[in-house]
């Protein structure tokens, strides 16, 4: 399956296909309240058809290097994702996200997981600047993008409607000179 090891507790970062969207929608399902409060995902993913569409979305982009998800895994079992958005080549930009459901959540999953992405974006397209969209209320979120070594340069208010609520939305952003790399980070 081409996993890439995030350390030795059993995590991996790796693929996730079309083929894959019943243990897709099993992982949303098990953190469809905990991923929501920041995230639209779960009302997206609600059944296998729709998990298989957006699994194919990505694909799509992945294949005109437009964007890409890959599923991190913790001894086998899904638990999150970290994907790059967007990603426009030509222009050297990229937004990267994440999630998690419960099970994986206080391991440091996602730094890792989006260090080896970025890592990744920066060294093989040559993405110069890697944005990190985040509502304002979302401080797991926000620490990921701190220890990545990211800066907030914006605070778009009240900007993003979400189940009919008004979110302040933080940008954060690393540029390809700025980057930290990880010497153990191999492809994404």
């Amino acid at each position: 399956m081409f996993a890439t090891s995030l350390g030795d507790d059993g995590a991996e970062l790796c693929p996730l296909q079309p083929w894959q969207a019943e243990e897709f929608l099993a992982h949303v399902n098990r953190g469809r309240e905990f991923i929501g409060r920041f995230n639209g995902l779960p009302d997206v993913v609600t059944d296998v058809a729709a998990g298989r569409a957006f699994l194919e979305a990505y694909a799509r982009k992945e294949a005109a290097d437009a964007g890409l998800i890959r599923g991190i895994r913790l001894d086998g079992t899904l638990v999150g994702a970290v994907i790059l958005r967007r990603m426009d080549v030509a222009q050297g930009t990229a937004e990267a996200g994440c999630w998690l459901e419960p099970a994986g959540v206080g391991r440091g999953l996602v730094t890792r997981a989006a260090r080896r992405l970025i890592d990744w974006a920066i060294r093989e397209p040559g993405i110069h600047r890697v944005e990190w969209w985040v509502s304002s209320g979302n401080a797991p979120s926000i620490a990921v993008a701190r220890r990545l070594g990211m800066r907030k340069e914006a605070v778009l208010r009240e900007s993003y409607l979400y189940r009919g609520e008004r979110h302040d939305e933080e940008i954060w952003a690393v540029l390809a000179p700025e980057w930290r790399t990880d010497p153990g980070a191999s492809a994404a």
